[in-house]
């Protein structure tokens, strides 16, 4: 019998007033509603992880690649990898500030290098336009940070409005542009990669 696979859908903003919990929120509750699945799927919030603008004196590629964690300099960065260890897949979800991606999350990522290796990766984007910009720019992060990412990704569509009605006309766009069919499919491709490797 297969183990089953823990999932990381990861909320990459930090600011304040932030939709990043909704939208996280909304692709969680999409893939738990798949029935056939038997991952663990979690949200993790980096506003939660409350990192520092990086500032390890060593680099991240240089600790031993078996354990890395006892070898960090900070507690809040030994805290960080064995949490990142945890998992065995990420879905990031990340709004699209200025064409790329936000601080906070490039920040998370930087902060330690084996644990992410080997592990599959999902994105989903949103913005006004669907947030498609950060995209490839968030994927060859993903990439030199050797994880690897799947193929298919999804980009929602945000709107303005008062808080609870604007909440649910998005879930009503996402809806209608099929954005439901679309997780779902982008999380079958990352439960692939782990039967691939098996």
């Amino acid at each position: 019998m297969a183990l089953t696979k823990s999932i990381a859908i990861v909320i990459s903003s930090t600011r304040p007033q932030r939709l990043n919990p909704f939208v996280a929120g909304y692709v969680a509750s999409i893939i738990k509603s798949v029935p056939q699945t038997t991952a663990n799927v979690e949200l993790l919030d980096l506003a939660t992880v409350n990192l520092p603008l990086y500032n390890e004196p060593v680099v991240p590629g240089d600790l031993p690649a078996d354990d890395p964690t006892p070898h960090y300099h900070y507690e809040y960065t030994r805290a960080w990898s064995a949490l990142v260890r945890k998992y065995d897949g990420f879905i990031f979800v990340t709004p699209q500030y200025n064409w790329s991606i936000p601080a906070s999350l490039k920040n998370a990522l930087d902060y330690v290098f084996h644990e992410w290796r080997g592990k599959p990766a999902a994105i989903v984007t949103y913005g006004f336009r669907g947030g498609a910009k950060a995209e490839p720019h968030l994927r060859d992060i993903l990439t030199g940070l050797r994880l690897v990412t799947v193929e298919s990704t999804v980009a929602l569509k945000i709107v303005k409005g008062e808080p609870g009605e604007r909440e649910k006309q998005m879930e009503e766009i996402w809806q209608k542009d099929g954005a439901d069919q679309k997780i779902i499919a982008m999380f079958a491709s990352l439960l692939d990669h782990f039967e691939a490797r098996n």
